[in-house]
């Protein structure tokens, strides 16, 4: 135990009850207890232990015993509440919902839905007795008119006896009655206001169709077919996990497939077989893989994007090569030099143009953006441009252009050697001269600020190039 350190029972504070007294001892009792608990000095009690009252006493528990620290009077009423009077919430016991919602039926008596919820045709009213329902046609047609005029109306019987209606006098084609109804509907509105005639519908131009760039080739799969035609069915199912993603890829397969066989109560699968299968797989299914990589993009030609022509150049390194990916890459390798010159020289050219028309933010975005990251900016060229930036960054500049030029600047490689002659006064001026001062030397100088040091060097980690990747 460390010294200084008190590792004994902490004390704690209950209600005690004073039993009884003798002499200079008490007895005391656990507040609402039956029995008394212990005794103690009755010097501790403040102006003496009185029977039956309750105090609050400070405690140790041992093991022997309790041991009474010291013993205060009870609690007194609250100074905030001396009378007592403090409001109590009596919850209310809520004996029907607070809101009744009764929804009325729509149409005529009960819904048939409402019945039918439970799977219930809807009652029927009952009949009267001796009286048959009346009829739509009863109802509608022979209750109609005075008490004199239905008793004028032959029978019923009397009406079926009535001739065929070729008897009767033809009536009028409907055609005809339902146009003399229309004119004189027609006639009773008022005339209709002229509309304004809709104006003619501009046809919008259509945006011209950008010319597509160079796409991604299709990955063939001619090397990958036949590698797997030549492995026997145990190999197969690894073969085409390494051909999807590898040895990751295998070994989740194999977890996957062996948690499903715990579940189902089967024979699980050795994970250590199935990894030395796929490693002997593996260099097989990466050159079968990148042979056909390579065969696309040969076939694929110019229409090739640059940065993919170069990615299939240098997954090259990873993988074990035979004759017939050797010579793949050696013409992969021709072409892409070829394409990487030709883009060069094109580069030049617009960056002499730019320089040469004083295009200083063409010349500016030429050099911030080569065609090739091994490609660097002339010394004479990079020399023209500062130059030609220099001149441009005057106080009496528009603020706009300034601030472009100033952007366009500290994303180059020339931004250090660039030296403004001065400022606008605009603010917005002012603060892009303040957020790019640590890239362009010259800004902190005329803006009084302390020359930042240049950056530190970036140091590029290169991975160690492997023939076998896992």
């Amino acid at each position: 135990m460390p010294d200084g350190l008190d590792w004994g029972p902490m004390p704690r504070r209950i209600e005690i009850e004073i039993t009884s007294l003798n002499g200079d001892l008490a007895t005391w009792r656990a507040a609402g207890a039956k029995l008394p608990k212990g005794v103690l000095q009755a010097s501790l009690v403040p102006g003496g232990p009185v029977v039956g009252h309750v105090y609050r006493a400070d405690i140790e528990q041992y093991m022997e015993g309790i041991e009474i620290l010291s013993v205060t009077p009870p609690k007194t009423a609250s100074p905030l509440d001396p009378k007592n009077e403090r409001l109590e919430l009596i919850p209310e016991v809520k004996k029907a919902p607070d809101v009744v919602v009764t929804y009325a039926s729509k149409g005529r008596g009960t819904r048939r839905e409402d019945s039918l919820f439970a799977g219930e045709r809807p009652p029927r009213a009952p009949r009267r007795e001796g009286k048959r329902p009346i009829t739509r046609r009863e109802k509608k047609g022979d209750d109609e008119g005075t008490e004199e005029e239905r008793a004028s109306r032959p029978a019923r019987a009397e009406r079926s006896t009535r001739g065929p209606r070729s008897d009767r006098p033809p009536r009028e084609p409907r055609r005809e009655r339902t146009a003399e109804r229309t004119d004189e509907r027609t006639a009773e509105r008022p005339p209709r206001a002229t509309r304004e005639p809709r104006p003619a519908r501009v046809e919008r131009p259509r945006r011209p169709e950008r010319p597509r760039g160079p796409q991604p080739p299709a990955i063939a799969t001619t090397n990958r077919n036949a590698l797997l035609a030549t492995l026997s069915p145990e190999q197969l199912p690894v073969a085409e996990q390494l051909l999807r993603g590898g040895m990751p890829a295998v070994r989740s397969a194999v977890e996957l497939q062996n948690t499903n066989a715990l579940t189902q109560g089967r024979p699980t699968i050795d994970p250590a077989t199935i990894e030395r299968i796929a490693e002997d797989l593996l260099g097989r299914t990466n050159l079968a893989m990148w042979k056909d990589r390579a065969a696309g993009a040969i076939g694929a030609g110019r229409e090739m994007r640059l940065r993919d022509l170069r990615a299939v150049v240098t997954s090259a390194k990873t993988v074990s090569l035979d004759d017939e990916a050797r010579v793949q890459l050696k013409e992969l390798q021709i072409s892409l030099t070829a394409r990487v010159e030709h883009a060069r020289a094109q580069w030049n050219e617009k960056l002499e143009a730019a320089i040469t028309a004083k295009n200083v933010k063409e010349a500016l975005s030429l050099v911030a953006r080569p065609p090739d990251v091994s490609t660097r900016v002339s010394a004479d060229a990079a020399g023209r441009v500062v130059t030609l930036v220099s001149e441009v960054l005057t106080a009496e500049q528009d603020p706009q252009l300034w601030n472009d030029i100033v952007e366009l600047t500290a994303d180059t490689s020339i931004r250090r050697n660039v030296k403004p002659a001065g400022i606008p006064s605009d603010q917005s001026s002012h603060a892009v001269a303040v957020h790019n001062a640590g890239a362009i030397p010259e800004l902190a100088k005329l803006l009084g600020m302390k020359v930042p040091p240049p950056p530190p060097p970036t140091r590029i980690l290169r991975r160690s190039v492997t023939r076998r990747a896992s």
